[in-house]
């Protein structure tokens, strides 16, 4: 699913700050899973970030600064590895087992990534949707104008396969 088809299902459940709507990027993707196992344990998943790489490929060398146990928090500074960019991230909404955001930036890159855990019946609805502008988001659309959507669905994917282990 591209950019356009990913905009008529954004989700309006998603605070977007100044500056970074899906309407100002240059690379918007929206995700969603159900998972069957309550969002305490999706989200245990989400904020190990240091954890990442064991479980999504495409997020290697995180580092969270002032690490303590490896666990993201409301204004953590971390870093790590991403579609072919070292992105420096901050924590910007921090709602335990229901809201995570950051805002990200790489040479040519600025973006910000929501994740949204909405508890159901029978487990949780996750989804995630990214706002991503600049030279290197355009660059990462030439290179695969879904590129980033798949690489949400992998996450996705592999978080729900974990969660529900």
């Amino acid at each position: 699913m591209g950019t356009s088809e990913d905009l008529a299902i954004r989700s309006s459940e998603i605070r977007w700050p100044t500056g970074f709507s899906p309407n100002d990027a240059d690379i918007f993707a929206h995700n969603e899973i159900f998972i069957q196992a309550p969002a305490s344990r999706a989200w245990r998943h989400l904020v190990e970030a240091t954890k990442w790489p064991l479980w999504y490929p495409n997020s290697q060398n995180v580092r969270i600064a002032n690490d303590r146990d490896g666990l993201l928090r409301q204004d953590t500074a971390f870093e790590f590895d991403t579609f072919g960019a070292h992105v420096d991230a901050k924590i910007a909404e921090f709602v335990a087992e229901s809201r995570l955001a950051w805002f990200g930036n790489a040479p040519g890159l600025a973006a910000y990534h929501p994740w949204l855990l909405i508890p159901m019946p029978g487990g949780c609805q996750v989804i995630t949707e990214e706002v991503a502008k600049g030279p290197l988001a355009l660059e990462i659309v030439k290179r695969d104008p879904d590129g980033m959507h798949k690489g949400h669905d992998l996450w996705l994917t592999r978080l729900k396969s974990l969660s529900e282990k």
